[in-house]
């Protein structure tokens, strides 16, 4: 494994779509692991592929081992959500900001694994934000494009 390269904000492949995966193959597998070790090394709990420069629907997610440990999400697309919830996000590639997002509340999710076998995952709370977030990437859309700008916490008052 290794490190790859994050890509931050003012980076223009951030803002394209990434392409679909065609074949799983050692390649992808590879992909799969240097972004996961990026992602430990970042503290992050989440990356796609076009933050490390990689223009693919790969995503990989870690929330712990209470919300099923390391998730990998190869060409990942939404069954179904629902309900809404509004929380502070931040980002690998925009270091030292955040801003609140509106997500849905429950996601369901479909996707390859490693292996190309066809997954579901149902996630709500928190990790329903980051499935959303990390796969927001893929389309080149960044948590900072969904901002609510007008919005504060009554808790951190």
């Amino acid at each position: 494994m290794a490190l790859r390269q994050m890509r931050l904000e003012d980076d223009e492949i951030l803002r394209k779509k990434a392409k679909p995966v065609t074949e799983i193959d050692d390649k992808i597998r590879t992909l799969l692991d240097d972004m996961r070790e990026t992602m430990y090394d970042a503290e992050g709990v989440g990356l796609a592929a076009p933050q490390v420069g990689v223009l693919r629907r790969v995503v990989v997610i870690d929330m712990g081992e209470e919300n099923g440990g390391v998730i990998e999400l190869i060409n990942p697309e939404f069954i179904k959500t629902e309900g809404s919830q509004i929380n502070k996000e931040a980002c690998l590639s925009i270091p030292d900001e955040s801003a609140y997002v509106e997500r849905p509340e429950f996601v369901l999710v479909r996707a390859l694994d490693r292996d190309g076998n066809m997954c579901e995952y149902e996630a709500d709370g928190n990790l329903a934000i980051a499935f959303c977030h990390e796969m927001d990437h893929l389309d080149g859309i960044l948590y900072k494009d969904k901002a609510l700008e007008d919005y504060e916490d009554e808790d951190e008052e």
